[in-house]
């Protein structure tokens, strides 16, 4: 899968209108839609690097950007510009790599009612796109609620040189018969409703001709209230995606599911384990297996942050990113009361705190982990979320440093995307630079200065 997703993009310093690049994996050949100018170099120099690789900090450094790669990345001392470069002082800021975020559901509701029927339109994809770029996410996975027009989009994308968030999909996910999240209210006939191991596999037949970029199972029951995808339907469909170099990721909450997935080469949790605290069991079987955690403790904060919404509604970070439907619902008294009557309510806060816990004791065992929110249905806002998920990493004991790694490094390697992930010579130029020092204060993140995706400058 990894040479699959690198080779979707040009090698460095040759000119995209004149790529003809091959698809190793299945035999295909992309070329671009229409030829591209070549800009003129781009030039970044007496700023501080932080690589992505977790390493000390680089500071004056300077990097080269020519047709949207790094062609030079190391001390100012050494730079040496080339002829017609545009060349920017960033003294005094700070140069990473570009968030991957590996769970979100582009498109999927209005900020109100889920709907990815009604609202996956190129225009609210495209609007999705932007908005996480202009947040500092550059590489964005849509964690099964896609409709076709997904691949459309996501392969016009790789033909060029993307100025808002690369999309990387999961397509249609998998879940059961009268499961969740096929329920009234949630996106009843999106996934695939599997009844029986062949069927299943016959689905993945389907979905692997559009070359998702992993497979997404559900596997909840969500308190009791609907059925649960069982074991014999996930390992059919884990190994009927693995016969196509497909990595799957399952939607979890509880601890028992998680041992049976790891145990049948499940690839990531989509979520982190929240029913209980996890044991030594389930990590040997995670490290056994090369199961990754992908811990999207936002999706465990947000169902009662809005308690009292007062903090966000005056907050110009998130009402920049928040949907107006959403911002009229964090208005509305009656809908206040509504949330706050969840019978699961009080239960919420003691989800989280388990998924704090049990990211930490993954990663002090070695297990490797990514980064994700989990945004876009109502109450999950894109973008924003991103940088909530941060702060709650930092509070589950992780340090700013192991932090950015997963967001940039981690995430890239769990996609294979080789050409994207840390801010290295030959690799796209998809960088954040903030304004303030993320390592000494990870709520710098939110000091956005520019965003690049592929050298191009995110309005």
């Amino acid at each position: 899968m990894r040479a699959r997703l690198s080779l979707l993009f040009p090698l460095a310093l040759l000119s995209i209108a004149a790529l003809a690049v091959v698809d190793a994996a299945r035999g295909q050949v992309v070329r671009p839609a229409t030829p591209v100018a070549t800009p003129n170099p781009l030039v970044l120099s007496r700023f501080t690097l932080i690589d992505g690789n977790g390493g000390t900090p680089l500071q004056n450094a300077a990097l080269i950007v020519q047709d949207g790669r790094l062609t030079f990345v190391g001390p100012a001392s050494q730079l040496k510009p080339p002829a017609g470069a545009t060349v920017q002082d960033l003294t005094g800021k700070y140069v990473l790599p570009g968030l991957i975020d590996l769970h979100v559901h582009v498109a999927e509701s209005d900020g109100a009612v889920q709907d990815p029927k009604r609202t996956f339109t190129r225009e609210n994809v495209e609007k999705d796109l932007l908005l996480y770029a202009s947040y500092g996410v550059t590489s964005v996975l849509s964690m099964g609620s896609d409709q076709p027009l997904v691949y459309q989009i996501r392969d016009e994308q790789r033909r060029r040189r993307p100025t808002m968030a690369r999309f990387f999909t999961a397509g249609r996910g998998f879940t059961v018969k009268e499961g969740f999240p096929t329920n009234q209210g949630n996106i009843p006939g999106v996934p695939y409703e599997v009844t029986e191991p062949k069927q299943a596999a016959g689905f993945v037949d389907e979905l692997a001709k559009h070359r998702p970029d992993v497979v997404k199972i559900w596997v909840d029951d969500r308190f009791g209230d609907f059925k649960k995808t069982p074991i014999n339907l996930s390992k059919a469909i884990i190994d009927q995606a693995h016969k196509y170099k497909l990595k799957v990721a399952a939607h979890v909450f509880y601890l028992d599911d998680a041992k049976q997935l790891a145990a049948a080469d499940l690839n990531a949790f989509a979520h982190s384990v929240r029913d209980k605290l996890i044991d030594d069991e389930l990590i040997a079987l995670m490290k056994q297996h090369g199961t990754w955690q992908i811990p999207t403790l936002t999706r465990d904060s947000t169902p009662f942050e809005f308690e009292h919404p007062e903090r966000f509604l005056n907050d110009p970070f998130f009402m920049r990113a928040a949907p107006p439907l959403w911002v009229a619902n964090l208005r509305s008294p009656a809908f206040l009361k509504a949330m706050v009557s969840d019978k699961h309510f009080r239960e919420y806060p003691g989800l989280l705190e388990n998924s704090k816990k049990n990211l930490k004791r993954m990663h002090d065992a070695g297990v490797r982990y990514g980064f994700g929110t989990d945004a876009g249905v109502p109450g999950r806002v894109p973008a924003y979320l991103d940088h909530e998920e941060l702060l709650l990493m930092r509070d589950a004991g992780l340090t700013p440093m192991q932090i950015l790694v997963a967001a940039t490094k981690s995430s890239a390697e769990f996609l294979g995307a080789r050409d994207l992930g840390t801010v290295e010579r030959g690799k796209w130029a998809d960088l954040l630079v903030l304004g303030g020092d993320p390592i000494a204060d990870l709520s710098n993140s939110r000091k956005i200065d520019a965003v690049y995706v592929a050298g191009n400058k995110v309005k």
